[in-house]
Formats: C-alpha cells, structure tokens, sequence
C-alpha cells in the first residue's frame, strides 16, 4: 500500500490550489437553505465551472488518488460541497460509469458533468427499515415498459431532481435479493407525486415519494432484470467508501476550529476537553489513513471502492457525532444557539449512523466479508 503522492499528482493539486483561488471570489451569494430552487440554480452553476475548467468528470473519470486530492484540497478552500448534485455526482454517475451501457453512458454522463440535471435516490421505503432488500416498489414489465407502484422515503433532493436512481421488485416469487431491478426514472413522469420531509435541523432536503402506475422504459435499466441488487453494491460501495471524504477534511477543520475557541473561552483549561479534543484528533487523523487505504484498494479493483468503506463509514458517523457532542461541551449554553452552524452540524451529525446503511447493517457486512464470521440466524 503507498500513501504517497507522486509528482504528477502534486501537479494536479498545484493547478486545482491555483484555479480554486481564481474561482471561488467569481461566485455569487448562497442563496437561503430553504430555497431549494435557488440552490439547485447554484449547485448546477458551480458544477458548470467545474466542467469549463476540466475538474468534471474527476468523480468518475480520473484516479481514485485524483478523486481524494480533488476532494481534499475543495473543501480546504472553502469551495461549495456537490450539494443537489450530491446523487448524481457520487452515486448514480459512478455507478452508470461501471455498470452501464454505451448508450447510457453517453446519455446520462455529459449532463451530470455540465451541470444539467440533478438525480435523485429512491432507495429506502417507509416499511423496509434498515433491511434495503425487503423492498416492496413493484415494477412488472408492460412492453418496452416497466410499470412501477409504491413508495420511496428519505429520496434526497427528490423536490428539484430530474432523474431517480430507483431500486424496485421485478420478481416477487424470487429471494429478496435475487428480484431486484436498477432503474433510471424520470422524474416528471406521470404517477410520480413527492412530498418533502423537514428535518430536526429544519431542512427539507429529503421527500417522500410516491409512485402510481409509473411508466420507465426498459432502456432504463442499468444491468440486468432482476441483477439490480449487486448494482445496488455497487452504488453503495461508492457512497460509503469515498463520498464522505470532503466531510473527513471537514471535520478536521472543525475541530481546529473547535480547539480555538476553548483556548478563547477558557474550556481548554478542563483536562477532560483537551484529553477529548486530542483524542478526536487523532480518530480523524486515522480516518483520513483509513480513506487513504480505499483509495489504493480502490485504485487496485478499477476505481470501485471495497468493503473498506463500511469500517470508515462504521467510524466516522460515530466520531462525526463525538466531535459535534464536543463542539456543545466547549460551547456550554451558546450550543443552543440555532444561528451557529455548529449547533445545525449537531442535530444533523445524529442521522450519520442511519443514513447511507445504519451501523448495526455495517457492523454485519464487517462481521460476515471482512471476519469471515457466520451469519445470524
């Protein structure tokens, strides 16, 4: 394993530092974290640059070194996070990179990259808990047609998306990981209704929605019917192998962040709180190590993160939740303070051991692919 850069790379994070500084003082305001419209306009606007000066397609397209320098070295400059563009830069588009076809590639890539369309997951139902498999959203084939019914909970950016990664059940008599089909849904189509959901931090970023007699073309499907299940491993592999890699370099600015404001305030005189900062500095020093070590695994099996990320992402959505429960220690009352970014940080640090996979689901595919233990009965 080298954790080292070569001179190549360093180039690459000379030119991305240089062009960073150029750009960013060129944006334009962020618009309000309830004005999703305002944001989708700003997000796409952002990628769109990207795409100008040749940074687009570094999620998919270049080295998974590439990817952690890029990723690194954007949130250091204070540069906007993927935001609308979350599912469709780190999800959806590796994974039609990897898995889909020529025709697919092409079509559904380019607008991505340019800042086109935003993407959407419709993974999670409301009955299937933390169990992805035992989802109920049937889709029965109509011609050149899937015709799809059911529901989808916690869709991130549902409201302002074009286009919906949509796992659904295609063979119901087949065992629940064997009856499962990848689509692409539009989602204008007719029979698609989304209802947004609002958070405990106040935000409305996910939605429900809700599906009736929808209509995807069967050109749709990346993969194979009924193979939609290891796809699905796909995507994930993405998103908890290398996706949470702009919130690790975060994190460590936050707790610099963090560690400044105790010596100002006069925490930093508590032995508890240094000995809880120290601690939590190392955690995230070993968690960028750890995000180091999936991209060489990643770099080794094409660009496809391994079952590597589900000990980072085990890790990190607990130390996430340490250093934000620390954040409330050095600020004493000033942590209810809705107005402090911190304080929203908290509340939403709470969802990291649900979302992309809970611990306890973590904790299993640690338990049975990495230690070989047996399955529970």
């Amino acid at each position: 394993m080298d954790l080292t850069y070569t001179p190549e790379e360093e180039e690459f994070r000379a030119r991305l530092r240089q062009w960073l500084g150029k750009a960013l003082p060129t944006l334009p305001a962020k618009p309000s974290p309830d004005d999703w419209p305002g944001r989708r306009a700003y997000d796409l606007g952002w990628q769109r640059m990207l795409y100008d000066a040749g940074y687009a397609d570094v999620h998919w397209d270049a080295s998974p070194t590439i990817r952690l320098i890029f990723l690194e070295e954007t949130e250091k400059a204070g540069a906007p996070y993927v935001g609308a563009n979350f599912v469709g830069l780190l999800h959806a588009g590796p994974t039609i990179a990897a898995e889909g076809s020529v025709v697919q590639r092409a079509r559904w890539l380019p607008p991505i990259l340019r800042g086109e369309e935003v993407w959407c997951q419709g993974f999670s139902e409301p009955d299937a808990g933390s169990d992805l498999a035992s989802l109920r959203t049937r889709a029965r084939r109509d011609g050149d047609d899937y015709v799809v019914t059911g529901a989808k909970i916690w869709t991130s950016h549902a409201e302002v998306a074009d286009w919906c990664e949509l796992l659904v059940r295609t063979d119901a008599s087949a065992p629940k990981h064997r009856g499962i089909t990848w689509l692409a849904m539009p989602m204008d189509a007719p029979g698609v209704t989304v209802r947004p959901l609002r958070t405990l931090a106040g935000s409305a970023e996910f939605a429900e929605v809700f599906l009736d007699e929808v209509r995807v073309p069967v050109a749709n499907r990346v993969g194979e019917e009924n193979d939609g299940w290891r796809v699905t491993m796909v995507t994930l592999s993405f998103e908890r192998g290398t996706a949470f890699v702009g919130e690790v370099v975060a994190c460590r600015r936050v707790l610099g962040e963090l560690a400044r404001t105790a010596r100002e305030n006069g925490r930093w005189d508590d032995p508890v709180v240094r000995r809880r900062l120290g601690r939590l500095n190392a955690e995230f020093r070993a968690l960028w190590r750890l995000t180091q070590w999936n991209v060489s695994e990643a770099e080794a099996n094409g660009g496809v993160p391994g079952v590597g990320g589900s000990v980072f992402k085990l890790r990190y959505s607990h130390a996430r939740q340490e250093l934000y429960d620390t954040a409330a220690d050095v600020l004493g009352p000033d942590c209810l303070d809705l107005d402090r970014p911190w304080t929203l940080d908290r509340l939403s640090s709470l969802s990291y051991t649900i979302a992309a996979g809970t611990s306890q689901i973590q904790r299993t595919i640690v338990a049975e692919r990495i230690l070989g233990l047996p399955k529970g009965r």
